[in-house]
C-alpha cells in the first residue's frame, strides 16, 4: 500500500473543509495517509518526521511552489513523488498538466499511482519556479488582482491586468535567451518565463509551453499606447497575444533579465523588485503523479 504524506495549509483561503475532508476519505481508501496540516514554517518538521514518503499537496500553485521549493533545497526531489490535489484559488499548473479540477478525482489519479518526470526552473539565487514566472504588468497585475479575489475568483488577475497594464510606463530591460536576445533598449511591459501554460487561474500566458520538454517558453511584450496595451490585455486571457507584433517569443534553457529594477511574480508570489536575475531549467527534476 501506498503511503502517502497529505500536506494542506488549514490558513489558506479558497479551501473549502468538506472538499477537503471528502479528498482524504478517497486516500485513506487507497493508501496509508498521514495527514500534516502544515504552514511553511512546519512543513521540515513534518518532512523529518516521515522520510520516504511520496508528498500529497491540497491547495493550490503557491501551496505547491512551498512544497516542491522545500523538497529541492532538502535535496530529497528524487526521493519523493510528488501528488496534486487542485483546492486553490487558480490550479494553473494542475490546469496545464490536465489534472482534473474535481478533487475527488483528482485524489484518485494520485493513487493510481503514475508518475510523470517533470522540469524545473532554478534561479540564480536558489528559488525555484514550478509553473511561470512573470515580471513587470505582469507582477503588478498580481498584486491588484489579491483584494480582488475574494469577489471575482480566477477573474480577479484579469481585472488586476487591465489595472496595471494602464498604469504602468514600463521598464528598460534586456531579455536573452540563451544568450540571443530578445529585448534590447526598449521599455517592456511584460516578460513571462512558463514553464506551464497558464497564470492566473486560466490566463494562458505561453500557450504552447510544456512542462515535460525540457525547455522554458518566453513571451515578452514591448510598451505601446494605451489602446494596444488593452489589446494585449485582452488578446493574453485569450492566448493569441503572441501574433501582436510588439511581443516577441523564444524557446530556450536559460533565460536572463537585467536593467531597471522590476517586480517579479513566482508561481503567484511577488518578490523582487530585481535589476538582474537569471532562470535555468533542470530539466525532469522532479516527478508528479499525473
Amino acid at each position: 500500500m501506498a503511503e502517502l504524506l497529505v500536506i494542506y495549509n488549514e490558513e489558506a483561503g479558497g479551501v473549502d473543509d468538506a472538499a477537503r475532508t471528502a479528498v482524504l476519505e478517497v486516500l485513506r481508501g487507497g493508501a496509508d495517509v498521514v495527514e500534516a496540516p502544515a504552514g511553511q514554517k512546519d512543513l521540515d518538521e513534518m518532512l523529518d518526521a516521515h522520510p520516504g514518503r511520496d508528498v500529497v499537496v491540497l491547495g493550490g500553485d503557491g501551496s505547491l511552489h512551498v512544497t516542491v521549493a522545500a523538497l529541492h533545497r532538502r535535496g530529497e526531489l528524487d526521493a519523493r513523488t510528488v501528488g496534486l490535489v487542485p483546492l486553490g484559488t487558480g490550479n494553473d499548473f494542475a490546469r496545464g498538466l490536465g489534472i482534473p479540477l474535481d478533487p475527488e478525482v483528482a485524489a484518485r489519479i494520485v493513487l493510481a499511482g503514475r508518475p510523470h518526470p517533470l522540469d524545473l526552473l532554478v534561479d540564480d539565487e536558489g528559488g525555484i519556479v514550478v509553473n511561470a514566472v512573470h515580471l513587470g504588468v505582469g507582477a503588478e497585475a498580481s498584486e491588484q488582482a489579491k483584494p480582488l479575489k475574494p469577489g471575482l475568483g480566477r477573474f480577479a488577475y484579469a481585472v488586476g491586468g487591465l489595472l496595471a497594464g494602464v498604469r504602468s510606463p514600463g521598464w528598460r530591460l534586456r531579455v536573452t535567451v540563451d544568450g540571443r536576445p530578445l529585448a534590447e533598449g526598449r521599455p517592456v511591459l511584460m516578460v513571462g518565463i512558463g514553464n506551464g501554460v497558464t497564470i492566473g487561474g486560466g490566463t494562458p500566458l505561453t500557450p504552447q509551453a510544456r512542462p515535460d520538454d525540457g525547455m522554458v517558453d518566453v513571451v515578452v511584450a514591448l510598451t505601446t499606447g494605451p489602446v494596444e496595451r488593452l489589446s494585449y490585455a485582452l488578446r493574453l486571457r485569450r492566448g493569441t497575444h503572441p501574433e501582436l507584433r510588439d511581443v516577441v517569443t523564444g524557446r530556450g534553457r536559460e533565460v536572463a533579465v537585467e536593467g531597471e529594477r522590476v517586480p517579479v511574480n513566482a508561481d503567484g508570489e511577488l518578490t523582487g523588485p530585481t535589476t538582474r536575475r537569471r532562470w535555468t531549467v533542470v530539466p525532469a527534476a522532479w516527478r508528479m503523479f499525473t
